[in-house]
């Protein structure tokens, strides 16, 4: 199977068999990683690292990534580019890929991603924007994939604020890869019904469902939460923090799944808001898993939309 020159934006362009394909190539080079081996295959490539937003596991990730098989990341800052602002985001795209082989955003908005593809003559990645995350779902789903050894007909339940990017690109994920999914949050805070409809549309042998009430996470192999306050919603902390408490994940929650469930955590997190750090400890080497495989995941996708290869 053959990826390149596509751009990664969000897992809804591709296919089932294009996402495991991604996955099993990033195993693989996981496997080789830890046995010393690192590959060639970005040599004299050029990366450009855009990131309107700060980041620790995304910048470090490509920035290793980009070591590890010989290209040069340059990372460029909210204050280093002209993007949107004394520059149009069209004629940034067509600059920087007159330079570079791929370009990486992180950023707030998902349109001004899909402006910087449209226009770049080279691969674009989504490395966050307010809308989806996808590089971030690749390391999740190798991480339950390493733990459960398979990923259909699992239990996966997301708890905490259901219309944030993690939240949205989880459903995407699970609906594509076949894991029953269920979202567990206050009303207000449901995802959006357009995009609840298009992921029950790619999940054909599992299920989509949304619920406020906690005891739906009876079942469920895994449990995820994330911040309940994304970046940029700082302002809105304290409403947040009242209307969430009761969908923390604690002892109490995880005894109600009836099951031996992990948990999982995008990071960072804020111990004692949407996890305590009793149940975060306790599952450390899960979610410190998840951070690591960003790295894996995120060299997969490079290697696989610059270079003309089979994955």
């Amino acid at each position: 199977m053959k990826l390149t020159n596509k751009d990664f934006l969000t897992l809804k362009d591709f296919s089932k068999d294009e996402i495991l394909a991604l996955i099993k190539f990033a195993k693989e080079l996981k496997e080789k990683k830890k046995q010393g081996i690192t590959g060639n295959h970005l040599q004299g490539k050029n990366i450009a690292l855009i990131f309107e937003k700060p980041s620790t596991r995304t910048r470090c990730a490509f920035v290793v990534a980009c070591n590890d098989e010989k290209a040069y990341p340059e990372y460029l800052g909210a204050n280093d580019i002209q993007l949107g602002k004394k520059e149009s985001i069209q004629d940034t795209a067509r600059v920087l890929s007159r330079m570079f082989d791929g370009i990486e955003f992180r950023g707030f908005n998902q349109s001004d991603l899909e402006t910087l593809a449209k226009y770049s003559d080279v691969p674009v990645w989504n490395g966050l924007t307010n809308e989806f995350h996808p590089t971030q779902i690749l390391a999740d789903m190798l991480t339950i994939y390493e733990h459960f050894n398979k990923l259909e007909g699992l239990n996966f339940a997301y708890i905490g604020d259901g219309r944030n990017n993690m939240a949205n690109s989880l459903m995407i994920g699970c609906a594509k890869l076949g894991l029953n999914y269920i979202n567990i949050s206050p009303k207000e805070l449901h995802p959006d019904n357009e995009l609840i409809n298009l992921c029950k549309s790619f999940a054909n042998n599992s299920s989509i469902k949304i619920s406020d009430n906690i005891e739906d996470i009876k079942g469920a192999d895994i449990i995820y939460t994330d911040v309940w306050c994304s970046m940029g919603e700082e302002e809105k902390a304290k409403d947040r923090i009242n209307i969430l408490k009761p969908y923390q994940v604690n002892d109490e929650l995880l005894l109600k799944t009836g099951k031996n469930t992990i948990i999982m955590h995008c990071l960072p997190a804020v111990k004692g808001n949407e996890i305590t750090e009793n149940v975060f400890e306790n599952n450390a080497d899960i979610i410190f898993n998840q951070a690591e495989n960003r790295m894996h995941t995120i060299k997969a996708v490079m290697i696989a939309t610059i270079c003309n290869i089979d994955i």
